[in-house]
């Protein structure tokens, strides 16, 4: 799964998480909120603890001073009825209460209330006592009776009920999430396209169309950013050609000179030398931007590796290498029959760079080694050179994603064009560069 959609599926379950920490609290502040008049309701005060205190001091012939403190204390009346229905007697009892009442009306005030008073009553032998409480201090339920099927099946109900409100929940999470990274992917994918330098242009409707067209937008700024820099470099190149071109014509014919003397011959030839620097300089240069900006198309042809490159050692051989150089090729034997879809111009211009970045190293001359190997089916190229090697800071250097910073005095970037160009050659193709450390010289090895 993808970092950003870990992401998001945690936020997600974070929310689930809070909002059953949010039952719970709700739950406990419930709690808290009511425990007072819960408590206060029924403990002492309680109809049934107050019935069970004064019982046994009233009866027929009257009421005990400690049961009238009791009855005082808590703000309720009382009466008492005999055998017959009459009230015997009564404790602060409300003006609008009988002196008696027949069957039928204590059959209603046993639905508990009293002409709308709550009242509370308990039997003894010789009649009734009636606890009576203040207007709307308590609520009876009229019916209080449920059937034995309906109480066996509330338990089962309740657990189905929170089963079926926890899949609710879940299916909710699940469709959400799903929903909101159908609408995120395309835009995060389109991200991921414009940091990578290709140009995107995704679909600008919904909730985030808005930014679907900001991230269009960006996508045509930088287009046209990179058109402009590749057509600046492109236009620069172009016009340094011609006073380039004019300056090697005049070092060669200065050179030619049979009257010239050795020190202006030495001029010419550097001027020479460096204007063929600046000339390749600039073939980087465009090359460098075509990749950077993929306005190279690749043009691959299927091709054996083995003899792309026997071609190219042999005319590096052809060209002259000067004496204090020397190149040679190896292929392992599994390796000779390798294919491979590639362009071939390229793959030459990457060795190209590589070899020339040995000889560029090493003035006092190398043995430079090409080496074609099988990884896994697929080629592996090899060059090294037995040379003096870098330094530590430029082998550090290479690893970084992007290198290309300024040129020294000899006109070289400090961390190398041609290497730059060699990596992007390498990725264009699929493959990886690597530059391990050895004892001595340089090694560049190119995976596909």
């Amino acid at each position: 799964m993808r970092p950003y959609l870990k992401y998001i599926s945690k936020q997600f379950s974070r929310l689930i998480l809070l909002l059953c920490a949010l039952v719970v609290i709700n739950i406990i502040i419930f709690i808290t909120s009511f425990y007072k008049i819960v408590n206060t309701d029924y403990a002492e005060s309680s109809p049934l603890q107050v019935l069970s205190a004064i019982q046994s001091d009233c009866n027929v012939s009257g009421i005990s001073d400690s049961a009238k403190n009791i009855l005082n204390k808590y703000n309720i009346w009382a009466i008492y009825l005999d055998l017959e229905g009459n009230v015997v007697w009564n404790h602060h009892a409300p003006s609008d209460i009988s002196d008696k009442y027949s069957i039928n009306d204590i059959a209603v005030i046993s639905k508990g209330y009293l002409n709308n008073y709550p009242v509370f009553i308990h039997t003894n032998d010789d009649g009734l006592l009636l606890l009576g409480y203040p207007k709307d201090s308590y609520v009876k339920l009229q019916s209080n009776f449920f059937s034995i099927r309906a109480i066996k099946r509330f338990p089962i109900f309740l657990l189905v009920l929170l089963l079926f409100d926890l899949a609710i929940i879940i299916l909710i999470y699940l469709h959400s999430k799903n929903r909101f990274i159908s609408k995120i992917n395309p835009i995060i994918e389109g991200i991921e396209s414009l940091a990578a330098g290709k140009t995107i242009n995704l679909e600008e409707k919904g909730q985030l169309s808005e930014v679907a067209e900001s991230v269009n937008r960006a996508s045509y700024v930088i287009n046209r950013q990179n058109e402009a820099r590749v057509n600046w470099i492109s236009g620069v190149s172009h016009d340094i050609r011609t006073p380039l071109s004019l300056i090697l014509g005049y070092s060669d014919k200065i050179k030619n000179q049979p009257q010239v003397n050795d020190e202006i011959l030495k001029y010419a030839d550097i001027i020479g030398q460096n204007s063929i620097r600046i000339k390749d300089l600039v073939a980087d240069l465009n090359l460098f931007s075509m990749l950077e900006y993929n306005m190279q198309p690749l043009e691959l042809s299927h091709i054996r590796i083995s003899k792309l490159l026997r071609s190219f050692v042999a005319d590096k051989i052809n060209e002259g290498l000067d004496a204090p150089y020397s190149i040679s090729l190896e292929i392992d034997p599994s390796a000779e029959q390798l294919e491979f879809d590639c362009n071939e111009r390229l793959i030459e211009r990457a060795l190209s760079n590589l070899v020339n970045n040995s000889i560029r190293h090493n003035p006092n001359g190398c043995d430079i080694t090409v080496e074609l190997h099988s990884n896994k089916g697929k080629p592996q190229i090899i060059v090294t050179d037995n040379g003096v090697g870098v330094s530590r800071e430029f082998a550090e250097a290479q690893k970084k994603p992007h290198y290309f910073e300024a040129l020294d005095e000899r006109l070289d970037l400090r961390h190398g064009l041609g290497l730059i160009i060699v990596k992007q050659i390498t990725e264009a193709h699929g493959g990886t560069v690597d530059t391990p450390e050895v004892s001595t010289g340089y090694k560049t090895i190119l995976s596909f």
